[in-house]
C-alpha cells in the first residue's frame, strides 16, 4: 500500500474498499455466489471490463479475494473471498439496511430486502456457512 492520506481507521478502510466498485464486487462474491469474471461483468450495475479487471487485481492485492484456476474449466479463473474479505459482510449488510431505510425507490419484494428483515446474526451465518469449509482447513 502506498503512503496513506492519514492513519484514521475510516480513511484507511476507504483506501482499501472506498471506490465505486469494490464493495459491489465483494457483495456479488459473498452474497450472490458469483465466482468468474463474466459473472461480475453481467451484474446489473454494468461495470466496464477495464474497471473490473483493475478492481479484481486491487482486491486480490489487498488480500480481500483470492484467484485460482477453475478446476472445472482450466481456461477460467475462479475468485473467492478471503477471511479478510468475509469480515466485510457486516459492513455490506449495514449499508444495505441503511439504504433500505432511506431510499424509497427500492423494491420491497426484493429477496435481499426481505432477508434484511430477518435476524441479523442468522442472516449473516446463512451467508457465511457457504464458506465454512474453505476456512476450517
Amino acid at each position: 500500500m502506498r503512503n496513506p492520506r492519514s492513519h484514521c481507521p475510516v480513511s484507511l478502510a476507504l483506501e482499501a474498499i472506498g471506490d465505486r466498485w469494490s464493495l459491489l464486487i465483494l457483495r456479488d462474491l459473498i452474497m450472490r455466489g458469483k465466482r468468474h469474471y463474466q459473472d461480475f461483468l453481467n451484474s446489473e450495475e454494468g461495470i466496464a471490463t477495464n474497471i473490473l479487471a483493475d478492481r479484481l487485481g486491487r482486491l486480490e492485492r489487498q488480500g480481500l479475494i483470492s484467484k485460482s484456476q477453475d478446476p472445472e474449466d482450466k481456461r477460467q479463473f475462479r475468485y473467492s473471498p478471503t477471511q479478510k474479505g468475509l469480515d466485510l459482510l457486516p459492513v455490506i449488510v449495514e449499508m444495505a439496511r441503511w439504504s433500505k431505510k432511506y431510499n424509497p425507490h427500492l423494491d420491497p419484494a426484493s429477496p435481499l430486502l426481505r432477508r434484511l428483515d430477518a435476524d441479523n446474526e442468522d442472516f449473516m451465518k446463512q451467508i457465511l456457512s457457504q464458506f465454512k469449509e474453505t476456512f476450517s482447513k
